[in-house]
């Protein structure tokens, strides 16, 4: 009885149907409405591909999606898993709540990292159910990022192996400057929901990590990746429609071949779209970041596409460093 994929996000909102409008407006999204409501909220589906964001907003200011909006802001509140029937999202739910997760709702919702919670969802009683029109760019949901406060990340993957079930797959101590943190991630068996956890190292200065933290109020999803069959396309597209993505540094694509050698996509063709690339044992992960449009500064987007790796682009985050490190280096000559 193991999680089939991820059936939709919940996203709480201040204003469900004008959040659901920049999804609709900016990443390609179509909207319709749910098959049911929950009592006292107002919400919006948002699909395109196999991703279905559900976003909420409270209709009363009492409402516990409006008081999780005021601690957070607006961002993902519930990661819904399928399960293959109701007696399967039933047991999972179980073994969560026995694992040490809060029980939060009587309908298979579980706390497990904060504030963001776990919801079990039979598969054939989605939001709505079968396959939707309106396709775009964005094909489906690549992983999910969470950060947890220092000191919380043993417990969050061992949380997540023994409540969830799933399983381990790559950890990492990343230096960045005097900045550090630590990355584990983990998967579903069947490899269809992945989480990258991230605990910042607080005996080094504080960095992203501390100060989203600090920003959002304690754990919870950094950024969600949504995969794309072609990235420079979908970024020239979605640029067009409004996304705005994070530059990169000159210097990072001068020394790209260094430290790469040729790429899938020429480098020429990256520089024009800002895409970041790495490679693991298995292929190449081409990557790009959007600005952040929340107020706080905290959650925001990625695209990415994967030709073979299944990595995420940890390198990255060391060699853009080192490039605008180099960057200020000339300017200041």
């Amino acid at each position: 009885m193991t999680v089939a994929g991820i059936a939709y996000l919940e996203l709480y909102a201040e204003d469900a149907h004008k959040y659901a409008a920049q999804l609709r407006d900016e990443w390609g999204f179509t909207l319709s409405r749910p098959a049911r409501t929950a009592p006292g909220t107002a919400q919006v589906l948002a699909h395109q591909g196999s991703i279905r964001l559900l976003v909420t907003s409270a209709v009363e200011a009492e409402h516990q999606v409006a008081e999780w909006v005021r601690r957070h802001g607006d961002g993902v509140a519930v990661v819904a898993l399928r399960h293959t029937d109701g007696v399967a999202a039933a047991v999972a739910a179980e073994r969560a709540l026995n694992a040490g997760g809060g029980c939060l709702d009587g309908a298979g919702t579980v706390s497990g990292f904060g504030d963001l919670a776990v919801r079990f969802a039979d598969a054939r009683d989605l939001l709505p159910e079968g396959e939707l029109p309106g396709q775009g760019a964005l094909l489906e949901l690549d992983h999910v990022a969470i950060a947890v406060p220092g000191g919380q990340l043993d417990a969050s993957v061992q949380w997540a192996v023994r409540g969830l079930g799933f399983r381990e797959i790559f950890r990492e101590y990343i230096e960045v400057g005097a900045q550090a943190m630590d990355s584990r991630v983990v998967q579903s068996p069947c490899g269809t929901v992945t989480f990258t956890l991230l605990e910042p190292d607080t005996s080094r200065a504080s960095g992203q990590i501390d100060g989203f933290l600090e920003a959002h109020g304690g754990a919870g999803a950094q950024h969600v990746a949504f995969s794309t069959a072609s990235i420079t396309a979908s970024v020239r597209e979605l640029t067009a429609r409004g996304v705005a993505f994070l530059s990169t540094p000159g210097a990072y694509y001068r020394a790209l071949e260094a430290r790469l050698g040729p790429t899938g996509i020429p480098v020429d063709e990256l520089r024009d779209t800002n895409v970041l690339v790495d490679r693991d044992h298995g292929g190449e992960l081409f990557q790009i970041f959007a600005r952040s449009t929340h107020p706080r500064r905290t959650f925001f987007l990625e695209l990415v596409e994967r030709r073979g790796a299944g990595s995420f682009g940890t390198a990255n985050i060391k060699a853009l460093y080192e490039a605008v490190e180099r960057e200020r280096a000339t300017a200041d000559h």
